[in-house]
Formats: C-alpha cells, structure tokens, sequence
C-alpha cells in the first residue's frame, strides 16, 4: 500500500506492506465557516453569559495565544475575537497578546507575524513570555500546595483575561487546551518545572485522554483559576489542521466540552499490541525539533509490545533542538537506565527532564528508530535512538526478526490520534 505520513513542510509518501494495520481516528467534517462558527461561539458560550456582556465595564484585555511549536490556528481565531472585542467598546490599545511560549524560545518577528498575520501584530501590543525573566512575572497567589505561582505580569494587569488554543490530546496533561495556557504557558520556569517533576510525569494517570486524577493537569487547573482566566476560546482539528469545533466560555466547562469531542475522534480502541509501529508526529509545525517528537513515539508506545519497536518519522528541522536543556541532558547519560536511576536518586531536576523522563521510560522496553532530515545518525545515537534512512527497509528486516506472525501498526498521524489496547 502506498500512503503519506505527515513529515515536516511536505509529507513523506511510503510504500508498506497490505498486511500492515493503518490506524486513523474517525473522520470529521470540517466547519464550513470556522469564523462565523468562532462569533456564533461568542455570542451564545458554554456556561456564562455573552462575551459582549461579560465585558462590561472591563477596559484592559489581555489574550493568550499558542506559540509556533502548535498547530493553533492564531490567524483564524484571533480576528472574529479582536472584532467582537472592540464592538464591546474595548480599544485596540486596551488588547495585549501574550504569545504562550512556556519554556519555548521566542518567536523572531518574521515568525510572529506568521503566527498571528502581520496585521494583527502591527496593530495590537504583543508580548512574547519568558518564563526566566524575573521582571516579567507576578505573583497570582498561593496554590493549595502553598507554592507561589508566577505568571505573565501583563496578564494579570488586565481586568479581563482570555485564553485561545487548540484541544488535543497530550502525552502528560490528559489534553491540550483549557488550563495549559496559563500553566505552563505564561507561567515562571520554576513553577513549570515544578508541575513537570519526576513524581507527576511518573503518576498512572499522567498520560493521554486523562484529566480526573492527573496531578499534571488538576495543578495545571488550580493554577489556571488562581491566575483568573475569564474566558476560554479553544478549537478542534482534524488532521488536515482544519477547524472540527468550537469551545468557547466558562473555561472549565467549555474545555471540558472540547475533551469530550476530541476524545470520541481522536482515540482509537485497538486489539493489540502491535510488535512494530511506525509513526509521525503529525508534522509541521508539531515536528520542529526532536523534543516534541517524543510525542510521536509516546502515542507508538502505547500500542507497542514490550520489546518491540517504533520507526518515529520527524523532520526536525530544528535539530534537538541545539542548544537546548533536553539535548545537554541527553549528552550527560549514555542509556535510560542510567538518566532514570539519577531521576530516582534526586540528580536530576531542571528544566525538559520531563521530556527525557517520558522518552527513557519508553526506551527501556522498547526500541525507537528515527528517520530525521534534521538529526542526524549521531545525534540520534546521543539521544539514544537508533537511526534510519530507509523506513521500508527497516521495517522490512523488523518482520523478518519477528516472524509471520508479527503485527505491524502505522499511526498516520502521529499524536494527534491516539490509540490504545482495549
């Protein structure tokens, strides 16, 4: 059979045996008219009043948007939102946009006006959020752990704040969307590392689909109550990254909404497990750099047996990416074993641990192959993978070693369908 894999800018087209089990979520029809459904959303949402009424009195706007590591459809989302805003009476020197990095780097200008359309960056203030920068942070109050939590100053200097962003699921957080755009979003590096500890990521019930029980997503949602998010606009995509839904309103009951529709479309029941996988990490721009391609491999590994293996497909045109946390702590171990016993014995707590936590735990039950245009054989081998130029030939040797009775799987789109063994 021959299908397309999302695989960076282009795709990369395959051709795989008849016998290997394609794995897709439901199909959806996409909205005809994403923005009239987005200004439908605003005038009637999910649990609260009318956004014209609930801005009553309300003159400073701050709005959260996703950064350029997320397929969020900023250009499409943000104009109806602007527009209904400044019918409001909102000024558009009132408006600030506050691009949710995280522990991302920033977007350079070119970017940014990519992200939101030059026109909305040339006419709205537009602050990029550093997480390690001190003097652009404050404090929101105390979590029920009695941690202070630091986000965006502009953020909380605003009298009405409004979070955008897009619900899929996340290999930690249950799903996207809804509360992680304050937390991690816009929040201080500490208080992320904080949520990403050892223990959290290491929970049952830190995984994808899962909210109830989840200690990274309830301190994700405490954090996001004590930082006031008035308002919630999020969205769904199918795998064409075209607008499936709107959720927008009371923040916890229109993300949890938007959760109910993306879990019946984008995680599949399967009969497994499967001895080899082969996935994407759903492409540009969600495959940027190795680090969200442990995404990809997360989603394979659900499915994979326990000593079997995953052929991940990611562009990577950032590399590891270079540079950053999760690439020098890769370079400091020279297999899970060792970085996950370090993890157990209180070495490691810094920034992106949680990223080499999640791929480690994989690694020592499963092997992963890389195909990469952008990492390259000994940089994967750094990163404690096995590497790849030819996934049909790599696959082609892997049934061979697992005989005919071995089954094969392909996720084509990567993490943002996620399956999992009845």
């Amino acid at each position: 059979m021959k299908l397309t894999l999302p695989y960076g800018r282009t795709g990369l087209e395959l051709e795989l045996p008849d016998s290997v089990h394609v794995v897709r979520g439901p199909s959806e029809t996409p909205l005809a008219d994403p923005a009239a459904s987005i200004a439908a959303a605003l005038e009637d949402p999910t649990g609260t009043a009318p956004l014209r009424s609930l801005l009553h009195g309300r003159r400073r706007v701050a709005i959260i948007h996703s950064d350029i590591t997320r397929a969020t459809p900023n250009a499409l989302i943000l104009p109806p939102l602007l527009s209904e805003l400044e019918r409001s009476g909102v000024s558009e020197g009132d408006i600030t946009l506050i691009n949710a990095t995280g522990m991302h780097r920033v977007q350079t200008k070119a970017e940014l006006e990519t992200l939101l359309g030059g026109a909305v960056v040339r006419r709205y203030r537009c602050v990029q959020h550093d997480a390690r920068d001190a003097s652009m942070l404050a404090s929101a109050g105390r979590t029920s752990r009695g941690d202070e939590l630091m986000v965006n100053r502009a953020w909380l200097e605003a009298d009405f704040r409004i979070a955008t962003g897009f619900i899929e699921p996340h290999f930690f957080a249950g799903y996207s969307g809804g509360p992680k755009a304050v937390f991690p979003g816009i929040a201080g590096e500490a208080d992320i590392i904080r949520n990403h500890r050892a223990s959290n990521i290491d929970h049952p019930r830190a995984t994808w689909g899962v909210t109830e029980g989840n200690p990274v997503w309830e301190e994700m949602a405490e954090g996001a109550r004590l930082a006031r998010m008035d308002f919630l606009l999020n969205v769904t995509l199918d795998s064409g990254q075209r607008v499936t839904g709107v959720f927008a309103g009371d923040p916890e009951s229109a993300h949890r909404a938007g959760c109910e529709h993306v879990k019946r479309s984008a995680m599949v029941a399967l009969d497994g497990p499967f001895d080899v996988v082969v996935t994407s990490n759903s492409g540009y721009p969600l495959d940027q750099n190795l680090y969200q391609a442990v995404k990809g491999m997360s989603a394979a590994a659900s499915i994979t047996s326990d000593g079997g293996s995953i052929i991940l497909a990611a562009a990577c045109e950032e590399g590891l990416p270079s540079g950053s946390c999760y690439e020098e702590l890769l370079s400091r171990f020279d297999d899970p074993e060792s970085f996950l016993a370090a993890l157990t014995g209180g070495a490691v707590s810094e920034a992106e641990q949680w990223q080499v936590q999640v791929q480690a735990k994989i690694l020592v039950k499963k092997e992963v192959y890389l195909y990469s245009g952008g990492v390259s054989a000994s940089e994967a081998g750094r990163a404690m993978l096995r590497h790849t130029a030819d996934i049909p030939a790599t696959l082609d040797s892997l049934m061979r070693r697992c005989g005919p009775r071995g089954r094969v799987a392909v996720l084509v789109d990567g993490p943002q369908c996620i399956p999992y063994v009845r």
